[in-house]
C-alpha cells in the first residue's frame, strides 16, 4: 500500500490501513514531524477510540480504550530511549501478547524485540501539508 496525502484526508488515510494491515502491531518510522503521532490519532478515532491520541513522548505509552470502556490500544514512543532493553523494563512483551492493536514510534530503537509479523509504515514528508506513506507487511 502507498498513499500521498494531506492531513485533512487522515481519516480515510487511517481507515484504509486499518483494513490493509494484516497485524495489529504497527511500526511507524519517519523523521521528526513526518506525521506518526497524527496518523496514530487517526487511527484510534478510526477504531473507536473514547479520547484523542496524544504523543508519549515523556510518560513511553499511552493506552487507549473504546467508547465501551475496553482497551483498545497501546501507543509507544520510543524516541527517548538510549538502550532497547529500557523497553523489556517497561514489560514490551507483555504488551506485544495482547490482542490489542500496538502502534510504536521510533521501532527502530527496539528492533531486536519486534515481532516478526509487525506491519512498517514509512511516512515521507512531501511539501509542509503533503506526506507519503508505504506499508510493508
Amino acid at each position: 500500500m502507498e498513499v500521498t496525502f494531506k492531513e485533512h484526508e487522515i481519516q480515510e488515510v487511517a481507515r484504509q490501513l486499518i483494513a490493509h494491515t494484516k497485524s495489529k502491531v504497527l511500526c511507524f518510522y519517519g523523521d521528526m514531524g513526518a506525521g506518526k503521532t497524527t496518523l496514530i490519532k487517526g487511527l484510534v478515532k478510526q477504531l473507536g477510540g473514547e479520547n484523542n491520541a496524544n504523543s508519549p513522548t515523556f510518560g513511553i505509552v499511552n493506552e487507549y480504550q473504546s467508547k465501551a470502556g475496553a482497551l483498545l490500544a497501546y501507543h509507544f514512543d520510543f524516541y527517548r530511549l538510549n538502550d532497547e532493553t529500557e523497553a523489556l523494563d517497561l514489560g514490551l512483551e507483555d504488551y506485544l501478547n495482547q490482542n490489542v492493536w500496538v502502534f510504536i514510534e521510533w521501532p527502530e530503537k527496539i528492533k531486536s524485540f519486534l515481532p516478526e509479523d509487525a506491519t512498517n509504515i514509512f511516512l515521507g514528508v512531501l511539501d509542509p501539508e503533503t506526506r507519503n506513506l508505504k506499508v510493508f507487511d
